[in-house]
């Protein structure tokens, strides 16, 4: 067969054939230009994760005190150090942090703290101060500044986060690169993108439809027949957020164009009995996180790759009368990579003889930091334009 023979009838000839001509054009990389290509994956513990009761203070009497029934007894967890261990769910995070793949940053947080579910997601996702109320992400503004196609930004989910939208570009969210594709391929939606005019995308509100159609299509090719190149046999949990992260490994190993990956686990709000159900999610959060990694570093791609775990606040230090714990401020954040500069213990423990007026931990670390480490240090980019201001960055990466 003829070589233009062969393109003519390959599915993602046919495909892009139907994209218009003022498009741009896929990006593959070749095998050897994936070693450096650093990424990040973001994964954020939904509902508001009880730090206290994940890094755990395990030989300070305040802590025991104020948690009579839900405090964690020293002989059951990992050590961290003398005075700090880990939740015994974290076991997969332990092995890491011996191999010095692990940073602990404690009394992450922001001026005001909100304690709402919404408000407070909202501001992490945004990176806003808390009276400001923003309609572009930390990660979408990076896109608009950075990036050319929306699958550089890729939530591997059924909908996108605040965090991943930007003004003139978002991220996509894909649960099933196979699934998206064919329902880009459904002859509606392969009429309209064949039909599109250049003018058409000049028009106001309907100019930005036009626009996002185009771009998913675009990115749906390139995602499906991209993330066909590896399917990895790495034993994953059977839980869908583990399910997530075999996806995200796929599009990695695959050579997926991507910086910024994003998933979540959901189920923290822990206001009632919160030690069954928080180990629990604990546990599926650090084997699916172990396995990734172990993906990873099997395909040589640990090294230029940034797992960082946040939740939108930590908990009240006292626990509650149902055995549980409520919304609170400060919390630990977790990052886990194969090119950490400072792994261990990043900076102080909480202090929980100073708390705040509602009895919640203080931060003394501004989360925007992190971001504008991540955004400078890793992924080389101006981080005061995406965060609208500067930022002490930090130096775990």
């Amino acid at each position: 067969m003829e070589r233009r023979q062969f393109l003519k009838q390959s599915v993602f000839a046919s495909g892009m054939a139907l994209v218009p001509s003022f498009l741009k054009g896929m990006e593959f990389l070749s095998p050897d230009q994936l070693s450096g290509y650093r990424n990040v994956i973001i994964i954020q513990l939904s509902g508001g994760n009880d730090g206290l009761n994940s890094i755990i203070p395990i030989t300070n009497d305040i802590y025991h005190r104020a948690r009579p029934t839900i405090a964690k007894k020293q002989a059951q967890t990992p050590k961290i150090t003398d005075d700090l261990v880990f939740n015994d769910s974290l076991k997969m995070i332990k092995e890491l942090y011996d191999l010095g793949e692990v940073s602990i940053i404690n009394n992450v947080g922001y001026p005001n703290p909100n304690r709402s579910h919404f408000r407070s997601t909202d501001i992490w996702q945004t990176a806003s101060d808390t009276n400001k109320y923003l309609t572009t992400g930390w990660v979408g503004r990076y896109l608009d500044a950075n990036c050319q196609h929306p699958y550089q930004a890729i939530e591997v989910d059924n909908s996108l986060s605040l965090a991943m939208k930007g003004t003139t570009m978002s991220g996509i969210a894909v649960s099933d690169p196979n699934q998206l594709y064919k329902t880009t391929r459904e002859p509606f939606f392969k009429n309209l993108v064949a039909n599109t005019q250049k003018e058409m995308l000049d028009e106001d509100n309907q100019g930005y439809l036009y626009k996002t159609m185009l771009e998913t299509y675009s990115s749906a090719s390139y995602i499906y027949e991209t993330s066909k190149i590896y399917t990895t046999n790495t034993e994953y949990p059977k839980n869908p957020f583990a399910k997530n992260l075999k996806t995200i490994a796929d599009f990695i190993v695959s050579g997926l164009k991507t910086r910024v990956f994003y998933s979540s686990l959901g189920g923290f709000d822990s206001h009632v009995n919160q030690l069954n159900s928080q180990d629990r999610l604990l546990k599926v959060y650090a084997e699916s996180v172990g396995a990734l990694v172990k993906d990873l570093k099997k395909n040589d791609r640990f090294k230029d790759t940034l797992i960082l775990t946040f939740s939108e606040f930590g908990r009240r230090v006292q626990q509650n009368g149902s055995q549980g714990t409520d919304h609170g401020a400060a919390n630990n954040v977790i990052a886990i990579g194969g090119s950490l500069k400072k792994a261990g213990v990043y900076n102080e423990l909480p202090n929980l003889s100073d708390l705040d007026g509602n009895g919640d931990i203080k931060y003394t670390v501004d989360f925007r930091s992190i971001y504008a480490s991540i955004l400078h240090n890793w992924l080389d980019v101006n981080d005061q334009t995406i965060l609208n201001k500067g930022f002490e960055r930090l130096v775990f990466i």
